[in-house]
């Protein structure tokens, strides 16, 4: 079971519970619930490439763009932690493509919510 550091205000309840909806999207390769999840106006800034990563800005390019990670079947999210304060919000999780601990990397996504929606993304991954 993950760890619950988050506040226990209202704001940050429902902050917690948009990140773990988002984030089951992932875990569980179905990206339907994102449809809801992603305002119009979302801005991700992605891992990828090294080393500032993509900005993707619009509820379509995010939606796309988290499509391609959520179904792509030769990788698996284990989640870590979520921690959701006010309208702001982590997500902690480890990124497998393997079963050697060594075909895995851990990240982060450090989010922001406004009405029900995320508008906000940052991913970070450890590397070298």
């Amino acid at each position: 079971m993950m760890k619950n550091d988050s506040f226990n205000d209202p704001e940050s309840v429902k902050t917690a519970e948009i990140l773990a909806r988002f984030n089951q999207a992932f875990l569980s390769h179905d990206p339907s619930p994102l449809q809801d999840l992603v305002a119009d106006d979302c801005v991700i800034e992605n891992t990828q490439p090294a080393p500032d990563g993509s900005r993707h800005e619009g509820k379509a390019a995010c939606i796309q763009l988290w499509t391609g990670i959520a179904t792509n079947s030769d990788i698996w999210f284990e989640a870590e932690r979520i921690i959701a304060r006010g309208d702001r919000g982590e997500i902690r999780w480890r990124l497998r493509w393997g079963s050697e601990h060594g075909s895995s990397v851990r990240g982060v996504n450090l989010m922001r919510v406004r009405d029900g929606q995320i508008i906000e993304a940052a991913g970070y991954v450890k590397g070298i």
